[in-house]
């Protein structure tokens, strides 16, 4: 069974830059499009970042293009995502996600609960 744990998060100042990783077990990611989202106090969790099988391809929320950049490493089995010029507005809880059969702009428009979720982690961007 695939489980995935999420590290790298923390306290940053506003225009900083944190690394999240997502590490798997019990499976391999090989078969797997990988993704990153979060979730803010109060609001619904939303797609931030998903990258294909390969890594070929990505999808990018809007509010992310040009800051974020999610990569992946198969024989690692971990995958990454690179946070630049980070605000305040991101703060929230990092979550990644796993999922089969799918494509990188399906899996982060319309989250599922059926994906295999990491258990977060947080994200604070403050002066």
């Amino acid at each position: 069974q695939l489980q995935l744990v999420e590290s790298g998060g923390g306290l940053v100042q506003p225009g900083g830059s944190l690394r999240l990783s997502c590490v798997a077990s019990g499976l391999t990611l090989d078969d797997y499009v990988i993704g990153w989202f979060r979730q803010a106090p109060g609001k619904e969790r939303e797609g931030v970042s998903c990258i294909s099988i390969r890594g070929y391809n990505t999808y990018d929320a809007d509010f992310v293009k040009g800051r974020f950049t999610s990569s992946r490493d198969n024989a690692k089995n971990t995958a990454y995502l690179q946070m630049n010029s980070l605000k305040p507005e991101d703060t929230a809880a990092y979550y990644c996600a796993a999922v089969r059969f799918t494509t990188v702009q399906a899996m982060c428009v319309n989250p599922q609960r059926e994906y295999v979720w990491g258990q977060g982690t947080q994200v604070t961007v403050s002066s």
